[in-house]
C-alpha cells in the first residue's frame, strides 16, 4: 500500500469499487429503537426489553403518538399497540423467545401528518441458530459432475480492450468466457494493473439486479488484479436501457427461473460462472499463484461462499450479508434467505422443495476451507439475520464475524474499511 495512502481515500474508493447499498437518508424526525442490552444479545427465555425515543433536531419530541409491533424475525407480528410519549420516550416490554433467534420491535411515530419509523431486533443466542436446509444425499456427485462438464468446455476469451476507461496505472477489458458447453457465456470488466509483476486476485461477483459494470479499477490501482463479473450471460457494457427492458422482461425474478428443475435452475448456469472466471484468473501470467479472494454483497455475499464451497483455490473470501441462506426456512415457521421462497401462499412442489437443497448457501458454507470475513446487521430485512447465522454457523474454516447491529441491507465506511484491511492481510500486503 503506498505510503500517502490516507483512510479518507480508502473508504471512497471502497464505495465506487463495491457499489454498497446507500444508507438511508437521515430524516427531519428520528425514531430511535434500541434494546436494553447494549450488545443487543440476550439468552433463551431472558426478557427483553426495547428502549423507544422520537427526536427532531436531537431533541426529545415530547406528546407524540406512536404505534408499534414486536415479531420473531420476519414473521408475523404477535404483540401490537400504542401509546403517548409524554416525555418523548417509552420502553416496550417484548417478552422473551424459547429458543434461538430474533426478536423485531418496529416502532412508527407521527409527526405534523407524516409518519416516521424506527427499528431494533434483539439477538436471541445467535451462535446457536442451526439451519434448516436439507442436504441433498448427492449433492457433491451433483456439483462434481457439473464442474467435469464445465472443464471440458473451452475457456474461449474475449478480451477487449476498454481505453476510455484505462489509467496511467491499470489496463482495462472488457471480458467474455465460455461457461457451458451450449454456448452460453459469462462476462466481467477485467482491471490488471501496469507495470510488470505478479499480483493477487480478487475476483468480485455481483448483488442481485440486472445493470452494467464499471469494473474494479481502485482495487486494480492499489495492487490487485480484479474481475468483476455479471450473472446473467450479456456483455456488461450496454446502455442502461437495455438492462432495465430485461428486468421487467424476459429476466424479471429470475431466482424463480426453472426452479423446479435442478438440473436447468437459474443458478446453477450462475455459480459455474464464478467457477469460470476463476479459471480464466488462474491461467493469466499476471496472477501471483497464490491470492485468490472472491467478494461480493447480498446475492454477491451468497456467490462468494458458493464459489469457496465449490473451488478449493479460493484462499480467503468476504461476504457482506449473504443471500440465499437456509431457504427452506419459512417452511419450519422462521425466517428464510432472499429471494423468501416458500413465504406466504407460496408453497413448495416436491421438486422445487428438491432444487433449493442444491443451490441453498448453508450447503456450500459446509465445504468452505478458505478463510473469510463476514459482516451483517441484526435490521436486515432483505436477508435477514436467522438466515444468515444459519449459514455462518456451519462454517468450520477460519473465520471472522463483523456485526453492525443496527444496520440494515446496507453498510457503513467504518464496515467497508475494516473489509478492506483485512483482504490486505489475507493477500499479505
Amino acid at each position: 500500500m503506498p505510503k500517502n495512502f490516507t483512510v479518507t481515500a480508502l473508504i471512497a474508493g471502497l464505495f465506487f469499487a463495491l457499489s454498497a447499498a446507500a444508507q438511508p437518508a437521515q430524516r427531519l424526525v428520528r425514531v430511535q429503537v434500541a434494546p436494553d442490552h447494549t450488545d443487543w444479545i440476550y439468552s433463551i427465555g431472558e426478557d427483553i426489553k426495547f428502549n423507544v425515543s422520537v427526536l427532531k433536531n436531537d431533541i426529545l419530541l415530547t406528546d407524540v403518538r406512536i404505534r408499534y409491533e414486536v415479531s420473531e424475525d420476519m414473521m408475523p407480528p404477535h404483540m401490537e399497540g400504542d401509546a403517548t410519549l409524554e416525555n418523548g420516550s417509552w420502553t416496550i416490554k417484548a417478552g422473551s423467545m424459547c429458543e434461538a433467534g430474533f426478536l423485531r420491535c418496529r416502532v412508527w411515530a407521527e409527526y405534523d401528518g407524516r409518519e416516521y419509523e424506527g427499528i431494533a431486533t434483539a439477538a436471541v443466542d445467535p451462535g446457536t441458530i442451526r439451519p434448516t436446509a436439507m442436504e441433498p444425499d448427492d449433492f457433491d456427485r451433483f456439483w462434481s459432475k457439473a464442474k467435469a462438464e464445465l472443464s471440458s468446455v473451452p475457456l474461449d476469451p474475449i478480451v477487449t480492450p476498454l481505453p476510455e476507461r484505462c489509467t496511467s496505472k491499470v489496463d482495462v477489458y472488457h471480458l467474455s468466457l465460455r461457461s457451458s458447453g451450449h454456448g452460453a457465456r459469462v462476462y466481467g470488466i477485467l482491471c490488471v494493473p501496469k507495470g510488470g509483476g505478479t499480483f493477487p486476485a480478487i475476483l468480485r461477483v455481483p448483488g442481485a439486479g440486472i445493470r452494467p459494470y464499471g469494473g474494479d479499477i481502485w482495487g486494480a490501482e492499489n495492487g490487485f488484479i480484479t474481475l468483476q463479473i455479471g450473472i446473467h450471460g450479456i456483455p456488461v457494457t450496454m446502455p442502461h436501457g437495455v438492462y432495465d427492458d430485461l428486468d421487467r422482461g424476459p429476466l424479471a425474478s429470475y431466482p424463480w427461473i426453472k426452479l423446479d428443475d435442478r438440473d436447468n435452475y437459474y443458478y446453477k448456469r450462475v455459480y459455474l460462472g464464478c467457477i469460470r472466471a476463476l479459471d480464466y484468473i488462474c491461467s493469466m501470467a499476471e496472477w501471483d499463484g497464490k491470492n485468490l479472494i472472491v467478494e461480493g454483497m447480498s446475492q454477491g455475499g451468497a456467490l462468494s461462499i458458493v464459489t469457496a464451497g465449490l473451488d478449493d483455490r479460493v484462499t480467503a473470501l468476504a461476504a457482506y450479508y449473504p443471500a440465499l441462506c437456509d431457504l427452506t426456512g419459512y417452511l419450519h415457521g422462521r425466517a428464510g434467505g432472499w429471494p423468501h421462497f416458500f413465504r406466504g401462499d407460496d408453497r413448495p412442489t416436491g421438486e422445487r422443495f428438491e432444487t433449493v437443497g442444491y443451490y441453498d448457501v448453508v450447503n456450500f458454507a459446509r465445504r468452505v476451507k478458505a478463510r473469510g470475513i463476514y459482516t451483517f446487521g441484526y435490521n436486515d430485512m432483505v436477508c435477514p439475520p436467522t438466515s444468515m447465522f444459519s449459514a455462518y454457523n456451519v462454517i468450520e474454516a477460519p473465520k471472522e464475524l463483523l456485526i453492525y447491529e443496527e444496520i440494515g441491507h446496507y453498510t457503513y465506511p467504518e464496515q467497508n474499511d475494516k473489509v478492506w484491511k483485512w483482504i490486505l492481510r489475507a493477500a499479505g500486503k
